[in-house]
Parts: structure tokens; C-alpha cells; sequence
């Protein structure tokens, strides 16, 4: 965090939900589990969109400590915190394409099997989070950062499952590597909306802040005078 976060902008907040904190870290912990539950499905099934959804979730449990960290923090931390939670889900986005990419050159279809029975189980994790999660969506670019990665997570297991389903079927890798390009394109739309709304919060803040340290000068001004 910059070292401008240890000024009012980043002050305690009291104000945070119980239920909230809870949640964060129930979903924290989900997302740590999984995430070793799918890398370990990834590499038995050589799916390479159940290995992007791996490293969503390792980047998603990073993501719910984080914002565990700024959770009592003022609006502008909070923000800051989910600039980086925006970049990161847009960098994951651009990774799954790269690795969509070779594996288009030289990968080989997956066992489907395996990477639909992984889908389910992620599914059915990431669906207990988003509900979780549901009631503080529309809260700030923070709050709305952790929902769209619950959100998007519980998207990319049903999109899993429709692979694992494709590729039973046709016994071609194809169904596996688009369902990855769908994922990355989702993590790329969401890190962009979450970086915007983060960067109208910080602007928000940037100008109340301006504002008020205007309104001290004139004060002082007037002290003097006096």
C-alpha cells in the first residue's frame, strides 16, 4: 500500500459489517481449498480452462485477503485496494489467453471425466461464496470487485462443465479452449469495470480532499488577519 494511505483518507472505519468479515473470510478459505483441489484436476485432466480456473482461485483468495486487510480502512485504501483487485483480474485475463494460445498449438484434448466431475465440485464452492457475497454487490468499487469475482467464478465453473461436456463428445480440444478465451474475456471486462469505478472513487476522494484542505487555508487566512 503507498505510503499516502497512512493520511485521513485511509482512516478506520467502524462501520463494517460483522457478516461481511465473515464472509470474506469463509470465502477466502474456499478459494484456497479449491484452488489446490482444481490445480491438482488441471494437471490429471490437461484442461486447460479447469487450470485457468485454478489460478482465478488463487488469485481470488489473494483478493479476499486483501480486502480483508483495507476492510476498516477509509474509502480512498479501499479503492486503491481494488485498483490492484481490477489490474490483477485484468493480468489473470490476459495470462488465460496466453496459455489458451499454446495450448491451441500444442496441447492435446483433455479427459473429460475428470474435468467435469473438478467443474462441479468448484461450482458448488463458488456458488455457496456468490450467495454469500449477493447482498453487498452494490456496495464500493471494493465490495463490487469481491462480488464480480465470486460472480465470475461461479460463471467459468458452469462454463467448465459445458467444455467437459463438449469434449466428451466430440473428443476434440476445442470446446476446453474456447470456454478459456470466454473466461479470459471475462476477467478482462470485469478488471476494467472494477479499475473504472476504483478510479471515479479515488477521483471523488481526490477532489472532497482538495476541497477541504482549500477550506483550512482560508480559515488559517482568516486567523491571521483576525
Amino acid at each position: 500500500m503507498s505510503a499516502s494511505c497512512c493520511g485521513s483518507a485511509c482512516a478506520s472505519q467502524t462501520n463494517v459489517s460483522p457478516r461481511y468479515r465473515r464472509a470474506l473470510w469463509a470465502a477466502l478459505i474456499i478459494n484456497a481449498v479449491m484452488f489446490a483441489v482444481e490445480i491438482i484436476g488441471g494437471l490429471k485432466s490437461g484442461s486447460v480452462s479447469l487450470f485457468a480456473d485454478a489460478v482465478d482461485f488463487a488469485g481470488d483468495a489473494a483478493n479476499y485477503g486483501i480486502s480483508l486487510a483495507v476492510l476498516s480502512m477509509g474509502l480512498a485504501c479501499r479503492s486503491r485496494a481494488a485498483m490492484v483487485k481490477g489490474l490483477s483480474m485484468a493480468a489473470f485475463g490476459l495470462c488465460v489467453l496466453a496459455k489458451t494460445g499454446w495450448a491451441a498449438i500444442n496441447g492435446m484434448p483433455p479427459e473429460p471425466l475428470t474435468m467435469g466431475a473438478v467443474a462441479v465440485l468448484a461450482l458448488l464452492a463458488n456458488g455457496g461464496v456468490a450467495l454469500m457475497l449477493y447482498a453487498f454487490r452494490d456496495g464500493d468499487a471494493n465490495m463490487r470487485a469481491v462480488w464480480l469475482c465470486s460472480r465470475n467464478d461461479a460463471i467459468g465453473n458452469i462454463a467448465v462443465m459445458l467444455a467437459a461436456a463438449g469434449v466428451f463428445g466430440t473428443g476434440s480440444g476445442w470446446p476446453d479452449l474456447v470456454v478459456a478465451v470466454i473466461m479470459a474475456g471475462l476477467a478482462l471486462s470485469s478488471g476494467i469495470a472494477v479499475i473504472r469505478q476504483a478510479s471515479r472513487e479515488l477521483k471523488r476522494e481526490s477532489g472532497f480532499t482538495a476541497a477541504v484542505l482549500a477550506t483550512v487555508q482560508v480559515d488559517q487566512r482568516s486567523d491571521r488577519t483576525d
